[in-house]
């Protein structure tokens, strides 16, 4: 026989507050950041409710834990707004992949160059791959020269993380800003 679904109770995320609170005896720590001494939870909590406020527990694993006085709808904004502000900071680093063949022509290398100029600039890592087609696999040699050519011309901006290794019908070496 099958039992019937009960339905999951939501998951509070944030601090610990008020009623959620089990400790007997908490920390206390005012609205003005004053530190009480350690208050019964009841008591503390009676004490924010009249001024208007939450018990909120700040640090739940010390003994006794400690519970802090604040508005907790204010709390939990200026905890949301610091961590979009910190995800807007960070910046994600791409691997962009510049392609060449190793009878590249001058004027093609020097604009395939300029792309991984910018890449680098931008602050991305850059993936070089050399493609050999047909006979050209009979000298890899001249791939891996025009590498080793990238490689010098960048070595101002870029430092070498994966060394130019064969993989089937290619070489890659990989670059990444200093």
């Amino acid at each position: 026989m099958r039992r019937p679904m009960r339905p999951v109770a939501p998951q509070k995320d944030g601090p610990l507050a008020n009623e959620d609170i089990t400790s007997p005896d908490v920390q206390l720590i005012d609205a003005e950041g004053e530190n009480r001494g350690i208050v019964r939870t009841r008591d503390a909590m009676a004490e924010a409710q009249e001024q208007g406020l939450d018990l909120v527990l700040i640090a739940a694993n010390s003994q006794p834990p400690v519970a802090k006085m604040l508005d907790l709808g204010r709390y939990k904004y200026a905890a949301q707004k610091k961590a979009a502000e910190a995800r807007k900071k960070q910046k994600v680093i791409e691997v962009k992949e510049v392609q060449m063949r190793p009878n590249i022509d001058d004027h093609d290398y020097q604009t395939k160059m300029k792309a991984v100029q910018r890449f680098l600039d931008d602050g991305d890592r850059v993936k070089v791959t050399m493609r050999f087609r047909g006979r050209e696999m009979a000298h890899q040699d001249l791939g891996m020269q025009l590498l080793i050519k990238v490689k010098e011309q960048t070595e101002a901006i870029a430092k070498v993380e994966s060394q130019p290794r064969s993989e089937g019908r290619q070489m890659v070496m990989v670059l990444a800003p200093k």
